[in-house]
């Protein structure tokens, strides 16, 4: 193996391990995110764990290029009904959420 052929692999493991590492960050974070969502709303988090849905290359607002994941998972009311909760993670920074919410804190009177 010629020193330019171990370098350009070396290269190339270290910017998978990068890749590998930053996508097993966002997935906790996310997992933690939809977790406490849950919690917050009273809800069941279902399967204790999101799921990759999508992953893009964006700009973020610093101007630098980066990925922009998605991540869906399931939660409950009463055990039995399955919702789908998505949410989106920008630099590790939660940019769109679509899920349970809290429980309003004052009664809506109808009459």
């Amino acid at each position: 193996m010629s020193p330019l052929t171990a370098l350009l692999s070396l290269i190339a493991a270290g910017a998978f391990f990068a890749y590998w590492n930053a996508a097993r960050a966002a997935a906790e974070r996310a997992g933690a995110l939809g977790r406490n969502a849950c919690t917050a709303a009273g809800v069941i988090w279902l399967d204790q764990s999101v799921h990759a849905s999508g992953l893009r290359v964006c700009r973020g607002e610093d101007g630098w290029l980066g990925f922009e994941r998605s991540f869906r998972f399931e939660y409950s009311h009463d055990g039995i009904d399955r919702h789908i909760g998505k949410l989106v993670l920008r630099k590790g920074e939660l940019v769109s959420f679509v899920g349970p919410v809290m429980p309003s804190a004052r009664s809506l009177d109808l009459h």
